[in-house]
């Protein structure tokens, strides 16, 4: 473990997104005891669809610290069935986005309960209890925040519409989270931002505009991290110039972004104590210390779960050696 496990152990706070976040959200859930790690999780991919509320990156981390989850696609439930999905689309229905058999379980759940009045928080802690995971997972916001893509042809498209549906091959020119404004930080966000014990805050991988942006954008976010006394630190999800998974380096590229790690930590910068290279982007190291960052070089991709906890106890590691608000390179 990375920490003793007593009453006064330091606490950690990861941002993710769904499958790149959710992998560093495992290998940090492996060496962090449950009452030391909480996971903040994007909900502005949420959608109705078929009557019923989906939550995809609350669910993908869900299945993955339950070790539910397909291992090969990242998302979704091993062992999943599609004969409600094949019964769908004999009658004629919209079968583009994927629910299986099983994860329609969980799909019902939440809506049922939702319908009684419970709050997504509520509703995500029933679920984490029922799935056995023992590590805090909560929702950015329980108000209803939608992510709209920009596009470049003209109009918008709501989220799962440009990445599933549309496979992300419109191009884009920006995004929009409809009801942002409005939202408020979930209790349990609130709380941990406030815990005297957060000892880091560290941006999993994920997506920097549809994934990280939301939480982020939530109003009075911003400022809160400014204000923590723990260190913030992000893990980039480019590598080489390619995205470790969907779509980013090809928004990047549409929005007149460097497809670089560098164009990540600059996105970040204004929250940032200390940012994760991979060792492909070694040279790029002295370029984000210039913005006052400080950073090191690991291996950041992970295919195995032994390469999830490596990159945890890196980050952790490297998040000790910081002190809020200074540049110390480790």
């Amino acid at each position: 473990m990375s920490d003793s496990g007593g009453a006064t152990a330091s606490k950690y706070l990861a941002i993710s997104g769904g499958v790149g976040g959710a992998k560093l959200a495992l290998g940090l859930a492996r060496v962090l005891a449950p009452h030391q790690l909480s996971i903040v999780t994007n909900t502005a991919d949420d959608f109705d669809h078929l009557g019923l509320r989906i939550c995809p990156d609350l669910d993908t981390v869900m299945y993955t610290l339950a070790d539910l989850n397909n291992k090969e696609q990242g998302w979704g439930l091993e062992g999943e069935t599609w004969n409600f999905l094949a019964a769908l689309r004999n009658l004629g229905d919209e079968t583009w986005f994927q629910l299986g058999d099983r994860d329609l379980a969980t799909h019902l759940t939440r809506t049922a309960m939702l319908n009684q009045g419970l709050t997504l928080s509520e509703v995500t802690r029933y679920l984490c209890t029922k799935l056995g995971v023992n590590h805090q997972v909560f929702p950015m916001t329980d108000s209803r925040v939608a992510t709209q893509v920009l596009l470049k042809a003209g109009g918008k498209l709501s989220f799962q519409h440009y990445f599933v549906r549309d496979r992300c091959q419109p191009e884009v020119v920006g995004f929009r989270f409809d009801n942002i404004d409005a939202a408020t930080p979930s209790p349990a966000f609130q709380e941990v931002l406030h815990d005297p014990q957060l000892a880091a805050v560290i941006i999993c991988p994920s997506n920097p505009f549809v994934s990280v942006d939301p939480v982020l954008s939530i109003p009075g976010i911003r400022n809160m991290l400014r204000d923590v006394a723990a260190p913030v630190i992000a893990v980039s999800p480019i590598v080489g110039g390619q995205a470790l998974k969907g779509p980013t380096a090809k928004m990047m590229k549409e929005l007149n972004m460097p497809q670089s790690a560098v164009s990540v930590a600059r996105h970040y910068a204004d929250l940032l104590d200390g940012f994760v290279l991979d060792h492909e982007d070694a040279e790029l190291r002295p370029v984000v210390e210039d913005m006052g960052i400080a950073t090191i070089v690991t291996s950041s991709v992970m295919i195995t779960l032994k390469d999830r906890i490596q990159l945890a106890e890196d980050a952790l590691s490297f998040s000790r050696t910081l002190t809020r608000g200074m540049s110390e390179s480790s």
